[in-house]
This record gives structure tokens, sequence and C-alpha cells, in this order.
């Protein structure tokens, strides 16, 4: 009888019942503003930050097949998301497909996997874009107190110059990187991260305004970063040195995932932070105006022109410099060093296209959360409240709200390390399962109409599924801790309040 009821599936005409509900969210966005959403979610902090420092730690100038490999796991998932967004054109991205085809308790599941992915994520991202705020401030002579720009747990360090600049410089360089922020002061203890917070704040409330104010938003951040991304990328070409290519995969150190092939498998899941958020298009899709044809196009859309920047920007940046200089914060800034003294012009330019690229990124995370807990609220796994809709803006205000205050105390308080690897394993764990789920219902349920069809079946969906379960058993253990503890949580709350308030369950009862 548990079983039945923990695996008891959507039906599909239930979903078509709610994306037809006149009085749900406004239908709003384009096939433009669902590939901007994508783009915006995608291009961030991999670029800014991660493409450096995998290629230091893990791959070498071999980071370029990292980002293959992920693109290609980005692409099988892909393929499966767009079938499923088009046959299913509401809010819950993941979660609601894994109703539909695998049962209410792996939904669940997948949906508070998901919000690891998303909340956590915008919190992770919003302490990058205070990096960069502080730094641009800087330059203009504006400083922020240091124990104001970084999380309570970290310390702030002097490190004397005793003539020794090269060490010195590494060891900044390898703290900075673990998410320890040098400043001049010595031994002081932060106490927030304020402008992490101010950002989550003011685009919590860009959220509740409106979905078109918020994508017309995130349209202008995207075009502002790809634009300098591209001209980086133009600029860069110019200033290559082959040399920097040789060798190409770096001989392993005799540690797995340290340079060598295994290198660019941890090196392909660590980056793999860098393409979260793509699958966020389909937390949008109730909110589509022609989601069956738009969704598609949206999703492999923004995935094919994120995968393609990310490539040249890593071809690029360890052609400019060796990968052996790339531990650091802003690697992008230091390629721009290299290029000389004519063109410091164009390190204002970066920042000012990583602060808009990272808000981007913040805006979209917090838009996918709310509509995830709008749909896990719609089946009763979650109270009412977070389906809430506000009668005049048409947005889930009051699950946005939540959103926020939690986004913005975990940005307050926690570095910008913690929580990176962590969500990379959730946002895996949550691909591989749309790409099983799409193996399931085309045996399950053949004859439903599907506007877009995975091309391949079962070879995509399989292939998905194994690459995205590669790189998570490549991550270190501690990660894989974390997950179980976060997913242990999840269980205790789905069986003592979402399985006893399910609609599905209730409704069954009353037939």
């Amino acid at each position: 009888m548990m079983n039945s009821r923990l695996f008891r599936t959507k039906p599909m005409l239930d979903h078509t019942h709610q994306a037809s509900d006149n009085n749900e969210m406004k239908r709003a966005l384009s096939a433009t503003n669902l590939t901007t959403l994508g783009i915006g979610a995608v291009i961030g902090a991999g670029i800014f930050v991660l493409t450096g420092q995998a290629a230091a730690q893990y791959a070498g100038p071999a980071i370029v097949i990292s980002f293959l490999i992920s693109g290609l796991a980005c692409l099988f998932a892909g393929l499966c998301y767009a079938e499923f967004a088009s046959m299913i054109p509401i809010s819950g991205s993941a979660y609601t497909y894994a109703y539909s085809t695998l049962g209410e308790f792996i939904a669940w599941i997948i949906g508070w996997d998901l919000i690891l992915e998303y909340l956590f994520a915008a919190s992770t991202v919003s302490v990058g874009w205070s990096g960069y705020v502080v730094s641009f401030l800087k330059d203009f002579g504006i400083n922020i107190p240091p124990q104001f720009t970084a999380a309570y747990s970290t310390v702030l360090v002097n490190i004397p110059d005793l003539g020794w600049k090269p060490i010195t410089d590494q060891l900044t360089a390898s703290l900075a990187s673990s998410g320890v922020l040098i400043a001049s002061l010595p031994h002081i203890t932060a106490v927030l991260n304020l402008p992490a917070m101010f950002i989550v704040a003011l685009i919590t409330i860009l959220l509740i305004i409106g979905i078109k104010e918020s994508a017309s938003f995130n349209n202008i951040m995207v075009m502002i970063k790809v634009f300098v991304i591209v001209l980086f990328i133009g600029i860069g070409f110019f200033f290559v040195h082959k040399a920097n290519w040789h060798p190409f995969i770096p001989e392993n150190t005799g540690v797995w995932g340290h340079f060598g092939w295994s290198g660019i498998l941890r090196g392909s899941a660590v980056i793999f932070f860098a393409y979260i958020g793509f699958d966020a298009v389909s937390t949008a899709a109730q909110e589509a105006k022609n989601p069956q044809r738009d969704m598609p196009i949206g999703i492999l859309g923004s995935l094919g022109i994120s995968t393609i920047l990310y490539i040249l920007v890593a071809i690029v940046l360890t052609g400019i410099v060796s990968y052996t200089f790339l531990n650091v914060a802003d690697p992008i800034a230091v390629g721009v060093n290299e290029m000389g003294a004519g063109l410091f012009w164009l390190r204002p330019i970066i920042k000012i296209a990583a602060i808009a690229g990272l808000s981007s990124v913040i805006l979209v995370m917090m838009l996918g959360q709310p509509r995830i807990f709008y749909a896990m609220s719609k089946d009763g796994l979650l109270p009412a409240k977070f389906s809430k809709i506000h009668p005049r803006f048409k947005t889930p205000y009051y699950s946005t709200v939540i959103t926020g205050v939690v986004a913005l105390i975990l940005a307050g308080i926690l570095p910008i390390n913690i929580l990176g690897e962590l969500v990379s394993i959730g946002t895996l764990l949550a691909f591989a399962i749309v790409c099983v789920g799409i193996l399931v219902l085309r045996y399950k349920r053949p004859e439903l109409k599907r506007p877009f069809k995975t091309p391949l079946v079962p070879l995509v969906p399989i292939l998905g599924a194994g690459i995205c379960l590669l790189q998570m058993y490549s991550l270190p253990f501690d990660t894989w801790l974390r997950l179980i503890i976060w997913m242990a949580i999840g269980i205790i709350i789905y069986f003592t309040y979402s399985i006893k308030n399910s609609k599905l369950v209730k409704n069954a009862k009353k037939v």
C-alpha cells in the first residue's frame, strides 16, 4: 500500500488543466526571452571565475575538453528537458516531469534537490557578485569596510611585504581561491557580506514586481556580458602564445583528479557549476507565450550559445596565460593584464561585464526557485501559501519573498567556496533523473503527443544519465556526504508533512 502511494504518478490531464488555468501567472515570455534567460543563468561564475581555477588545479589547457564533456552531458539532458517542456508546459521543471513518470516520492526528492540547485546557487553567486563590485568600487577610491564585505567565517589576514613578492603573490592567490579575503587589516573577523545581501534584496523586489520587467532587466545584463566576452575573445586571439598550450594534457601528479585524464574528468564535474541554470528556462514554462514551440528553442539555444562561448574563452585564456597562474578569483582580469598596458582600459569593462553576468545568474536562479515551490505547493507537498499569486503583478510573491529572505541570509554569512561542489552534484542528479524519466515515459506512455521529440532514444537519455552519474562519481566524498545529509532532511519532511497533504493521494481516496 505504501509503495503504491510513494510511486503514484500525476496524470497528464492534471498538468493540462493547470497549464490552462486563466487565474495563474501571466504569459509574457517569447522564445528570445527564454533563450536570454538561459544564457543569463549559464554565463556567469563559470567564465569569470571557474575557467581559470579548474585549469590551474585539475586539467591545464585541457579544460577545453572538460567543458566539452560537461557541455555534452548538458546537451543530452537538454534534449530530454525539451521533450518534457513541450509536453508539460507548466512551472516545476524536473520536479513536474518526475511526478508524471517516476512517482510522487521521486518527484519530492528531485524538488528538494532543485532547492539545493537554485536557492543555494543564488546565494553563492551573489558572494561572487560582491567581490567584483567591491573591486570595481575600489578602482574609483570607494572602499567598503572589509568586515562588511565577507562572510562571518572568513578571516581577513595581512601578508607583509618582506621582499618575497613571488611567494606572497602565490599565497595570496591560493588563499583568495579558497574563499579567504586578503586585506590590509590584520586579524579582523568579518561580520556580514552586505553587498551580497543588497543584490539579493534588490532582485527579490524586481521578481515580485513582474516577470516581464525581470526578463527585460535580464536581457540588458545578457547583452552587456556577451558583448564583453566576445570582445575579450576577439582581442585575446592576437595575444595567444601557443607554448602555453603545451603540454595540452599535463601529466597526472599521481593523485586521482589532479591533471591527466582523471583531472579532465574532475574538472568537468567541478565546472558543471558553470552550466547550472539552463534548466531554469523550463521553470518559466507557465509564463511562456507559446511553450510547446518556444521552450525547446530557449533550452537548446541558450545551451548551445553558452557552450561555444565557454570553449572559446577557455582556449584564449589558457593561450594568453600559462594555466599555472590562473588559480585566482579573477582569471579573465589576469588574462587582460598579460595583454599589456595598452589594454588596461579593458579591465574595468571586464569587471562591469562580470557584475552584469553574475546579476543575471542571481536573477534567473531566484526566478526558478519560487516556481519550484509554486508547483510543489499546488500538489499539496508544501503549504498552500507557497502557491499564492500576487493579484496585481501575477507573480508567486510569497514564495519569492521566502526565497529572497533565505538567500539573503545565506549570502551574508557563507563564503563562496562552501556550496559550489554541492550545487554541482545536486544539478547532476536532477539531470540524470530527467534523462531516466524520458525513457520511462516513452515505454509507459508512447501514445502521448510530443511537440518536440528527443532524438535517438534510448541512446541520448542513456548517455545523458551515464555522463552525469560519472561526473557525480568523480566529485569528492565530502560532497556526497553533504548531499546525503540534505536528502535525509528532505525525506523527513516528506514523511512528516508532504505525504499526508498530497492532493494526488487525497483525490485518489475520494474516487
